[in-house]
Parts: structure tokens; sequence; C-alpha cells
């Protein structure tokens, strides 16, 4: 568990990362909008989150997505919240393209090695599905946006919102997918609830030294275990920053430069050559992977449109307080008052969308 002392310098790193930028005031609903990747943030809770309640049941994923969220909303300061679940058959359109696709994903046994699932009152798949359901329901009593829409992907949901429906917003996207800093820009930026490091332009290069316009093309060569994308054989970034330097130019570097470098250089190394005869997966993994202009129906779209231009829910505390204290959830949150006065803020910014 972390201590008051390592939590406080992540709050410092974080002030002085964030130093340097410039807030505009908030005159509308959607100036500083968060969104969140509803899933990669709940499966994390549940993970290493070993709370449990007084009646020995198992919070963690609960407990640990809506500290996450409050935790993240106080720190960052948004004017509005959106939160995004992958809809129901959300992976059917990549996986027309690649079958294999998060084809690793199944939840396994023994995910939280610090809950005793053998003695405890229900199995672990039975409390992820218990708690999920839970979750949706305190997050309904909170002045939250919650989009989760049949046959598509909460990150295409993502990047559609922060690409093309709030173009004006500055935007900060919450997840540990490295996916998301590919959209990376002067507007867009990611926070990972993890490392508590937000990623501006800046932050992308010196972390990676690949600029946030490139990331996509390194991505495409290095795949992604997690969705069991597979990559380039060899082409690790450091290999690739002295084989292919053009990657960590200043200059914008797609995957159509990268295919006409390859061609065009008679080079015998072997990274390259294996890119070369790589093109159809290079193609393959672009498609799986970029963000900046998502493949998605028009239904689907105004879908997403409606989500986000209807009204925000209103903080309906008495509820939340009920569920909480029917939860035995107290051991968690010492003053719920207190603890839920970053929602009231959230709250008041409600009325702000003229």
């Amino acid at each position: 568990m972390n201590s008051k002392k390592d939590l406080n310098e992540k709050y410092i790193s974080f002030l002085e990362q964030t130093k340097g930028e410039k807030h505009k005031s908030v005159t509308h609903l959607n100036d500083r909008v968060l969104i969140v990747d509803g899933l990669n943030t709940f499966i994390r809770s549940f993970a290493v989150n070993p709370s449990i309640n007084d009646d020995g049941l198992h919070i963690g994923g609960m407990m640990g997505f809506l500290k996450s969220i409050r935790y993240s909303c106080d720190i960052l300061k948004p004017s509005r919240c959106i939160i995004v679940f992958d809809g129901k058959d959300g992976s059917k359109r990549r996986r027309k393209i690649y079958p294999e696709y998060k084809a690793n994903r199944k939840v396994k046994r023994r995910l939280n090695r610090n809950v005793d699932w053998g003695t405890a009152p229900q199995d672990e798949e039975a409390s992820m599905r218990q708690q999920m359901g839970r979750l949706v329901e305190y997050l309904e009593q909170l002045p939250l946006t919650l989009i989760s829409i049949d046959g598509i992907e909460a990150d295409d949901t993502m990047a559609y919102i922060s690409q093309q429906l709030l173009p004006k917003s500055d935007i900060i996207i919450m997840s540990t997918d490295k996916d998301f800093l590919q959209l990376v820009d002067d507007r867009v930026k990611v926070w990972s609830p993890t490392k508590k490091k937000l990623y501006n332009k800046k932050a992308v290069f010196e972390e990676f030294g690949v600029h946030s316009h490139n990331m996509l093309t390194y991505r495409i060569l290095d795949g992604d275990k997690s969705d069991n994308i597979g990559g380039i054989k060899g082409a690790g970034l450091k290999t690739l920053q002295k084989f292919c330097p053009k990657i960590s130019s200043i200059e914008k570097f797609d995957v159509r430069d990268l295919l006409e470098f390859v061609e065009n250089s008679d080079s015998k190394i072997k990274l390259l050559e294996n890119i070369k005869k790589s093109s159809n997966l290079i193609k393959r993994n672009y498609l799986l992977m970029q963000l900046n202009k998502v493949d998605i129906p028009n239904h689907t779209k105004m879908k997403i449109q409606g989500a986000i231009n209807g009204k925000v829910p209103q903080l309906i505390k008495y509820k939340f307080q009920t569920m909480f204290l029917k939860d035995k959830l107290s051991t968690q949150i010492k003053n719920l008052d207190t603890w839920i006065m970053e929602f009231s803020r959230l709250d008041r910014f409600r009325g702000l969308n003229g």
C-alpha cells in the first residue's frame, strides 16, 4: 500500500508537470473534459485492490474505481467527466480484421491474489459481475456521463469524442492503454492513473523518445501483447531509433512513410528486411490500432452524439449515501460528506451548456 509520503511525492510531481500549463477559466460544460476508460479502470482496480466490506465480500473493483475517479477529478479539475465502457460485441469489427484479437483476454482465475477466493463468500468471476453491476448503480447517482454502445469498443468511442465531437475542448483521457498516446497534441492529454502522470507532448517524447504524432507507427511495429497483436521481430524501441531514426523525428513519420523508407533502403539490416517483408502485418496493425479516424457507423455516431449532447445527470447524494450504508463501505471511506464534495463541484458545471 502507498504511504502518505509516496502519495505526497506523486502529487508534487504532478504539480511540477502541470506548472507550465495554462488552463482557461471554465465558461462551458465541455471546456475541460475527462474521458475515462471504464473497463480498463475497473479491471485494474479489481486486480490490485483487496478491500472487503464488513460481510467479508470483496469490493476492491468497485471501491478502487470510485476512489480512482474521485482522486483524478480532484487533481485534474475537469468541468465534465465522461466514463466509457465497451459495448456488447464491441470487438466484433476488429475480430473481422484479425480473429485472434484479444483472444488472450479471458478472465483468469486468481486475478486478485490478495484475496483468498477459496474461503470468500463468492467466487472471483461472480464477484466481478456483481461489483461491475453495483458500480454502475453508484455511478448513476453522480454527475457523470456514462456511455456504452453495442458493437463498439470504448477506445473508438473515446477517440471519436475527443477528435470529432469535442474538437475545441481540452481533453484528458484516463487510461493505462498506450494506444491513446497517439492522440496527444496541444489539446489532448493522457492521464495514467497508475503512474499519476499526465502525458502532454513533452512527456511522451521524454519517456519514449518518440513524438506523439509518431506513436502509432511505433506501436504498430512493436505490437500490443495485451490485445494479442503481434509486432515485427526485433522492433524494439532502441533498435528502431538506431536503424530507422525518422521515427524519433519532429516531423510526422506515418505508416506510408515507413513503408516507403524501407522499400527505398538498400540496407541489409535484419530489422529493415523484416519490416519490408511484413507489409500485410503492418497494414493489419494499422487498422486495429489507429484512433485518429475511427471507423464507426453513422447510427453509432448519432448515439454517441446524443449521449454527449444530453443533460448530465444530477448528483443524488442521498441515494449514494443509502447504497453506501447498505453495502457497508464506511471502512473504505471514513468521511463520505467530505469525499463526495468533489462530485458536488462537478455538479455545479451541469448548467454551463449554453
